[in-house]
């Protein structure tokens, strides 16, 4: 199968040509993201391989289809990027990677939570410049604390485990609870709850338009006074002007992100030699309690392999024209 791989950095490069051996398509990479100005570098190919923030709208796919595309391999688990209707309307195929390593996107929640609670960033910054002051450092204990978890698929429900195992206190919210979770003790609560007792809440739910902005200026206030919060999901589950607002009241006490609803064009750059014209963005790293780490969750080495083998397994499915294991349908 000839696949046209957009957004590829040499990281996807190398983990796709290794896997690749062992399916035999033909990989052509483009360092472009997918849209309407880009989708004809796709003509002639069988499908398009494509990762977060390629733009998938009607005219892209309008586009993809009069150049011959029939697959669309989405080498994530999210499909917000996608006109699900449109491609269905153009006879085009699409399949995801659901699940390529749930523990490394929660491993990096905690991550974030453990940095921003110790400030372990700021006192290695300090020690650098041989400042061993303590001043401004102190954390708290995770042990017996409450968090609350949005979201109890495959990565929250392997977060939910990491925080019970530090001694914390979980409460989830989900549409289908989890009865494994429950048996280990992780209590479902109404989402307005689970707002109001967490002294730190991690998102981990799709992005979908009943979520968007889950996280508005009525949630953030039904929050404990200093509550942290941490998105590792979707950048826009969270209405960035509203957190800023409240990061200045005092309110959140410390922010993780590792997406940020307007990242396109924006993260897997280095924009280190420019103005940044991102004036949200650019506000709330002026804020000494806010981590951002640049959609970096996903990246260990095992995602990175699995990630490429499934989406080279589902283009090896549409071709061979069996079931698609991992299709995703309007």
């Amino acid at each position: 199968m000839k696949l046209a791989l957009f957004s590829a950095h040499g990281y996807d490069r190398r983990f796709f040509e290794e896997e690749n051996v062992r399916f035999g398509h033909e990989l052509v990479f483009f360092e472009a993201g997918l849209e309407t100005r880009t989708a004809p570098l796709a003509a002639g190919f069988d499908g398009v391989c494509v990762f977060v923030n390629d733009r998938l709208d009607a005219p892209t796919i309008a586009a993809l289809a009069s150049g011959g595309v029939r697959f669309i391999a989405l080498r994530c688990a999210g499909f917000n990027n996608v006109d699900l209707k449109a491609a269905a309307a153009a006879q085009m195929r699409i399949a995801r990677v659901p699940a390529y390593s749930p523990h490394a996107v929660a491993e990096h929640a905690l991550a974030l939570i453990l940095t921003l609670n110790r400030k372990t960033h700021r006192a290695y910054n300090r020690v650098r410049e041989g400042n061993f002051s303590l001043d401004g450092l102190a954390g708290f204990d995770l042990y017996g604390r409450t968090v609350g978890v949005v979201g109890t698929g495959l990565i929250g429900a392997v977060f939910a485990g990491l925080m019970l195992g530090v001694g914390c206190k979980a409460l989830a919210y989900d549409l289908k609870p989890d009865a494994e979770l429950e048996r280990r003790g992780v209590e479902y609560v109404a989402l307005d709850e689970l707002y109001r007792r967490a002294d730190i809440i991690s998102l981990h739910c799709p992005l979908t338009p009943a979520t968007q902005h889950l996280i508005d200026a009525r949630a953030l206030g039904l929050m404990r006074d200093g509550v942290m919060l941490i998105n590792t999901g979707r950048g826009a589950l969270i209405d960035t002007r509203a957190v800023v607002e409240a990061l200045k009241a005092g309110r959140v006490g410390a922010l993780g992100l590792d997406v940020y609803e307007q990242e396109e064009g924006l993260f897997f750059s280095d924009h280190s030699g420019e103005v940044l014209l991102d004036d949200l963005i650019a506000r709330l790293l002026t804020f000494p309690n806010v981590l951002i780490t640049g959609h970096q969750a996903f990246f260990t080495e095992d995602a990175l392999r699995a990630i490429a083998n499934v989406t080279l397994s589902n283009a090896r499915e549409f071709e061979s024209g069996a079931l698609l294991s991992h299709e995703v349908r309007a």
